[in-house]
């Protein structure tokens, strides 16, 4: 089941390269559905914006001055703004990429490759899903490992029966939505059990949870 998506989606974009950010302002205004309704060139200022216009998702640079791209997308995690989060980077080693998994940021794009990625990154991010440039999956599977080895042995014997059966559909890579259809159940629901199945997994980070299910779906059927 596919997501399906509001009618237009409103989008800040943040960069501190004046011909790069248009480029991507152009690109972002020529896809149907979406619209960038604030750009800045500087953290302080993409906060103070985000917080004025409240836009459905935040393109942020990473390398921006006064306040870098990660520091934004904490802070809207720590003010509660309900804004999907993008980072526009160089950057394509482990430590920065484990930093935006960390944070719970819905994208990370490699800005060599962002012209052609940001409107698919957009869609998968607004659809309810992550969006990593796939140039990343080397490090982002043996991250998945990783984690999946040290939870596995306690961690999925103590789940419940419901608590696996969710598990498995996150494996699928359904949503919360979809969930909550298919066991007739809330939304809000579905947030509860993947709280609970996080906290007996040991599993922090909004993504963290996903990527487990992921890894271990052969443990789940």
């Amino acid at each position: 089941m596919s997501e399906v998506l509001p009618e237009n989606l409103t989008v800040l974009v943040a960069d501190d390269h004046p011909i790069f950010r248009k480029g991507l302002k152009q690109v972002i205004d020529g896809q149907s559905g979406f619209s960038v309704i604030a750009e800045a060139a500087d953290g302080v200022s993409a906060l103070r914006l985000l917080e004025e216009h409240l836009p459905a998702i935040a393109v942020l640079d990473l390398d921006m001055p006064k306040m870098d791209g990660f520091a934004v997308a904490e802070n809207v995690k720590k003010r509660s703004l309900n804004i999907k989060t993008i980072i526009l980077t160089m950057h394509k080693d482990e430590l920065h990429v484990r930093r935006a998994v960390d944070l719970g940021v819905d994208g990370y794009v490699i800005k060599d490759d962002a012209a052609h990625e940001i409107v698919n990154c957009l869609k998968t991010v607004a659809g309810g899903k992550e969006y990593f440039s796939p140039v990343l999956t080397s490090i982002l599977l043996k991250r998945s490992r990783n984690n999946s080895s040290e939870h596995t042995k306690c961690g999925i014997s103590e789940l419940t029966p419901s608590e696996r059966h969710i598990l498995l559909m996150l494996s699928e890579l359904k949503t919360n939505r979809e969930i909550a259809a298919i066991l007739h159940i809330s939304s809000r629901t579905v947030e509860n059990h993947r709280a609970h199945i996080c906290s007996k997994l040991g599993l922090h980070g909004s993504h963290a949870l996903v990527r487990f299910a992921v890894e271990q779906k052969s443990n789940l059927i």
